[in-house]
């Protein structure tokens, strides 16, 4: 059975939490984030902003008719050949739970504010959109080849989750791990326990990543355009090693 977004459940907290979250990351992001993200947000902003819980439904007309890409209920974390899969198919996963008041600052577990606030803007890009589908498209490329995931994977992680972008000489925030995160967003904007290197394709997809810590090493991209030659260079490699 297909799941959905039950929106009666949520509770006044539910909302208010949602309220504290979005405004003040929204605030927190200010000349920090990369701008495509807030062209993104502001584009959204009918179906997409801190006086409610997104409605799924709302969400979704928008973001299909802006580039085609809907949202998909799903229970929080799935296998990455699932992930992979949605996404080929245009649809994002989100889970529908909120975290509580007490967790704030930051959480291990991506949420509704994580898949939702850190993700789903720049879906609202044709250039971001259709980059995403091209990860997705190659994952089922990949499929039965684990080394080959492995590396997608943290090319994935090391981009579109906690990736940056240069703008203007400084590195924006282009992950979505950041973008919903305050703690990682102002660890990265002061510096501390944190290094930043120049994108590498090579170092990319030999770099390990954790979940349950925030990242010490961001990578910084000159452009999407950037990493999606990237990705296209890693495609022919990783098929070849499959072939091989």
């Amino acid at each position: 059975m297909k799941m959905r977004q039950v929106y009666e459940c949520y509770s006044k907290e539910d909302h208010q939490v949602w309220k504290i979250l979005f405004e003040r990351q929204k605030d927190n992001l200010k000349d920090k984030a990369c701008s495509i993200y807030y062209d993104c947000l502001e584009m959204a902003e009918s179906v997409l902003h801190a006086e409610a819980i997104p409605e799924f439904s709302q969400l979704n007309k928008a973001l299909f008719s802006a580039t085609g890409w809907t949202i998909e209920v799903t229970p929080g974390l799935i296998p990455a050949s699932d992930f992979l899969l949605l996404l080929s198919e245009r649809k994002f996963p989100s889970s529908t739970w909120l975290r509580r008041m007490d967790q704030l600052d930051y959480l291990e577990e991506p949420d509704m504010f994580h898949d939702i606030f850190g993700h789903v803007p720049m879906l609202f890009d044709t250039g971001y959109a259709d980059f995403m589908r091209k990860l997705g498209l190659l994952g089922l490329k990949l499929k039965g080849n684990p080394l080959a995931i492995e590396r997608l994977e943290r090319f994935y992680w090391h981009t579109v989750e906690f990736g940056l972008l240069k703008e203007k000489g400084e590195n924006r925030i282009f992950g979505a791990g950041i973008l919903s995160s305050f703690g990682e967003t102002n660890q990265l904007h002061k510096g501390r326990n944190c290094k930043f290197q120049d994108f590498d394709i090579e170092a990319i997809v030999s770099k390990a990543f954790r979940k349950d810590i925030m990242q010490g090493l961001y990578f910084a991209s000159e452009s999407l355009e950037q990493m999606q030659a990237d990705m296209n260079f890693l495609e022919k490699t990783l098929a070849a090693s499959k072939a091989a």
